[in-house]
């Protein structure tokens, strides 16, 4: 398989920037994503949820309204992007599950941030991540759900009580299950195996780079998760498509070596990855033996029909 004839269609429910264009940057330019778009589309993906990652208010509704301002002018842009992802700030300020997001700006849920985030995503918010545990009962779930936004769980370390409680409120995703969690955890009692214990009522979404979560292990999460709650994600920034360089995510200065995933300034940790969809389906198709079939449904199908872009 070497052309995109030879593809099936993708839908990418994360995608914090591509082909050099950082979707956390007020600045993004006109240009620069049109060219996103068009490398997108060279890569076979018909849509994706461009994210906003956790930051202050002030800088979080700047990037929501640039990337509205953006699809107003390019109508290319408005068919691949039909909803924003907002990843934050309502998530785990502890290290390790926070992630590459900046912990000061990490909090605990506020109905009237949100509010103002929806205003200026002006209907386009589909989808939003966030701890259950900095969500006391799910009101703000409860909340979302009945603005028609679809609400999932990611950065965080809930018990399983809140988890489920979450859920009953209308939590119904996961978002990149076993990252945005610490390398060290208890070896038994930890968030990936309270996820898995109740993921026949989530859809779980996982980033197949091969290194993000490693392919024994992401074969081993795939057989205990229902191929019907299945999606596989990029969580892309803007290294994707370009290779090795420095790059930015939200101001962040970031590196990516030839081959590797990027990774913060100093090394410590991913920050996001630089895979592209048709990389993704090669590795899971010829390396890990999942069939055509189900790569359509979760890389195509599921994201768009969950995250209510179908």
């Amino acid at each position: 398989m070497s052309d995109s004839e030879s593809l099936p269609k993708f839908f990418d429910l994360q995608v914090n920037g591509f082909f050099g264009a950082d979707f956390n940057d007020a600045s993004l330019s006109e240009s620069q994503l049109d060219a996103a778009v068009t490398r997108l589309q060279q890569d076979n993906v018909s849509g994706i949820l461009a994210t906003v990652i956790t930051d202050s208010n002030e800088a979080m509704l700047a990037r929501v309204r640039r990337i509205v301002e953006l699809r107003k002018l390019l109508p290319a842009a408005a068919a691949m992007i039909p909803g924003l992802h907002i990843e934050g700030p309502f998530i785990s300020p502890v290290t390790g599950y926070i992630g590459a997001h900046p912990a000061a700006h990490a909090r605990q849920c506020e109905q009237g941030f949100m509010e103002e985030l929806l205003a200026a995503g002006e209907g386009l918010i589909r989808l939003v991540t966030i701890a259950p545990e900095q969500d006391p009962g799910g009101k703000l779930t409860r909340w979302l759900v009945d603005q028609n936004v679809v609400v999932a769980a990611g950065h965080c370390d809930p018990s399983v009580e809140q988890l489920a409680t979450t859920i009953d409120q209308g939590l119904s995703m996961f978002t990149h299950l076993g990252n945005g969690c610490p390398q060290l955890m208890h070896r038994h009692d930890n968030i990936i195996q309270r996820v898995l214990s109740m993921s026949d009522r989530l859809v779980v979404c996982m980033i197949a780079d091969g290194f993000h979560v490693p392919l024994v292990a992401l074969q081993n999460y795939i057989r205990c998760i229902p191929p019907e709650n299945l999606v596989f994600t990029t969580d892309c920034i803007a290294a994707a498509g370009l290779g090795a360089g420095v790059y930015t995510l939200a101001g962040q200065q970031i590196r990516v070596e030839a081959g590797m995933p990027p990774t913060s300034a100093d090394g410590s940790h991913f920050v996001g990855s630089s895979a592209q969809m048709p990389d993704m389906y090669r590795r899971l198709r010829y390396e890990l033996g999942i069939s055509q079939k189900q790569l359509e449904y979760s890389m195509f199908e599921l994201p768009r029909r969950a995250t209510g872009c179908a």
